[in-house]
């Protein structure tokens, strides 16, 4: 596991300061580490920050799927324009005139 070096805080203490600890996440837009018996167990977020981590995640997840398909490309692999449409055609029984 990847060393969790953001705030950290125990469960524990999160139960009884759940209010507090709600602002301050919201406020700094920071995930917190929460612990038990001093081991790292959950990690919480405000939803705003968490979905911003998402779009993160799925432009990364896009740009190493463009370079992994620019890579293909300059090896030579894979087909021309033309050849994929004319596979599509054919698997999806699209005419020509379409």
């Amino acid at each position: 596991m990847k060393q969790l070096t953001r705030e950290t805080d125990s469960l524990t203490h999160f139960k009884r300061e759940t209010g507090r600890v709600i602002q301050q996440l919201k406020k700094t837009g920071q995930p917190m580490v929460l612990t038990v018996n001093g081991q790292a167990q959950l990690v919480v977020q405000d939803a705003a920050a968490y979905s911003q981590l998402l779009t993160a995640m799925e432009r990364a997840e896009m740009l190493a799927g463009i370079k992994l398909g620019l890579s293909s490309m300059e090896r030579g692999d894979g087909v021309s324009f033309d050849v994929a449409v004319a596979k599509l055609r054919k698997r999806h029984k699209i005419p020509k005139s379409a």
